[in-house]
């Protein structure tokens, strides 16, 4: 190829140099767009699983579709069809959209798209008001009155245990809205997964909670860590509560979940340890929009009880009842 070049620049002095070529012969090579959406779309189931908390094992149990496969499409090797790709995304309890690569939406779309979807045409129509900028100010502002304190993260977090002591501590009611969905149901939220799914599991924490909002009374909230999972009872939460993130070192989590006996979801896995890493991983971005975080590693229950309870001193002030969200 050298001695190629020199003859051409000899016989055609004002021409350009000659392009390399690669090992081949061929010109540069270019990724495979084909490729790259495989592995995009690999990521993105992989995210979507650790996101509603479920080990490749128990996602290829509920879809019917073996573990094998699905370890193939998360690593971008498997041409899923659209018919299989649609089992994974209902086994999850997800939006088949969700997992098709695409250009990043905002992060308010998925609430916006799921609020679309249940609205009537008339709050249709009022949307659009809002959106082209012909509604008022007044009626364009959704209002939700302060519940209360709402604690979020992993299982082993110290929901319970830490909400317990903290409504003791300011005088108010304590839930835990997994009980609250087992009360309403009359079902363990065992139960409930292997009757109704995921999907139809988010539905009635959804109900679940517009039950103890319509109360109207001051409470502190345990809730499930996958709830950052549903779009709009996330949403809400973040709109109704002073959120705070409880946050622990992934150890941490497993340890306390080893105590109590829990393994959901990651029973019988090898890889339990890994499989809460991803989960975690996974769910960082959305338990951040919290109003406030507080790392419990390495504290004692004590400890770490004055330390959420310091937390949430700006809250129990009059002035700081309106909130802003994270």
């Amino acid at each position: 190829m050298r001695l190629l070049s020199i003859l051409f620049g000899i016989m055609f002095p004002d021409a350009p140099p000659l392009a390399p070529k690669n090992r081949t012969g061929d010109m540069t090579e270019h990724p495979d767009p084909e490729t790259g959406f495989l592995e995009q779309l690999g990521q993105r189931v992989r995210t979507m699983r650790a996101l509603h908390g479920m080990s490749r094992k128990v996602l290829a149990k509920v879809s019917g579709i073996s573990e094998r496969y699905i370890a193939q499409l998360e690593s971008g090797k498997g041409n899923v069809s659209i018919v299989l790709l649609r089992r994974v995304s209902n086994a999850m309890g997800a939006h088949l959209e969700d997992l098709i690569p695409a250009n990043e939406p905002a992060p308010d779309w998925p609430v916006i798209r799921d609020l679309v979807r249940k609205a009537t045409p008339n709050q249709i129509a009022q949307a659009k008001d809002v959106l082209s900028g012909q509604a008022s100010g007044a009626s364009a502002l959704r209002r939700t009155s302060f519940a209360g304190i709402a604690l979020i993260g992993l299982r082993g977090a110290g929901k319970s245990t830490l909400g317990k002591m903290l409504a003791r501590k300011i005088g108010w009611s304590f839930v835990e809205l997994n009980k609250e969905i087992e009360a309403q149901n009359g079902l363990s939220v065992a139960e409930i997964i292997a009757l109704y799914g995921q999907e139809g599991f988010r539905r009635m924490e959804q109900a679940a909670l517009g039950q103890l909002l319509a109360r109207k009374e001051l409470m502190v909230l345990a809730t499930g860590g996958g709830i950052v999972s549903e779009p709009l009872t996330f949403d809400l939460i973040l709109s109704s509560f002073y959120t705070i993130w409880l946050k622990a070192e992934p150890e941490e989590h497993m340890a306390r979940v080893r105590r109590q006996g829990d393994l959901r979801p990651m029973a019988d896995d090898r890889s339990a340890m890994a499989e809460l890493r991803t989960i975690l991983l996974s769910r960082e971005p959305l338990y951040s929009r919290a109003s406030a975080v507080v790392d419990t590693a390495g504290l004692t229950v004590d400890a770490a009880a004055a330390r959420l309870i310091d937390a949430v001193a700006p809250v129990l002030h009059e002035e700081a009842r309106m909130f802003a969200r994270g």
